[in-house]
């Protein structure tokens, strides 16, 4: 499922600024790898990122997706999502957000709630250390996996 045309500009313009910012350089290749993140409703994997960039950079390479994920990662231009058995799913909404993952397919999708997003974080959470964020995972079995009776990965 892919985003709206205007929250993909919105996107890449702050990905833009925030290269300019941290001095880094402004590739093809990290352009077309955010794109493909920042243009997706599905929360892909890098393997995701790298098959649908692939078919437009036919040169790029599984290490530099990889790579350039977790630089956009540092640079807060993206998330993860919590960890999976196979691999770490990259989210570009940096939109106050939660996320419904099935179990099954590992679909993410993001909802909005006001009623989570008044949560308090809790005293043991700040324990750790200094609190940056907090989104709510719902786990569940979609609504495709339920009537297609997908088995769990």
């Amino acid at each position: 499922m892919r985003i709206e045309t205007a929250e993909l500009e919105r996107r890449l313009a702050r990905f833009r600024e925030a290269a300019r910012r941290a001095g880094g350089k402004l590739t093809h290749q990290r352009i077309e790898i955010f794109r493909e993140v920042a243009a997706s409703a599905d929360h892909p994997d890098a393997e995701s990122v790298f098959r649908a960039v692939r078919v437009r950079m036919p040169t790029v390479s599984l290490d530099t997706v990889y790579r350039t994920l977790w630089r956009l990662h540092g640079l807060g231009l993206i998330a993860t999502l919590g960890q999976r058995r196979e691999s770490v799913r990259f989210d570009a909404n940096p939109d106050r957000h939660h996320h419904y993952v099935c179990v099954r397919c590992g679909r993410a999708r993001d909802f909005l709630s006001p009623e989570l997003d008044a949560i308090e974080v809790p005293g043991a959470a700040r324990r750790f250390g200094s609190v940056l964020g907090a989104h709510v995972e719902v786990r569940g079995v979609c609504e495709k996996c339920r009537k297609g009776g997908t088995k769990i990965r």
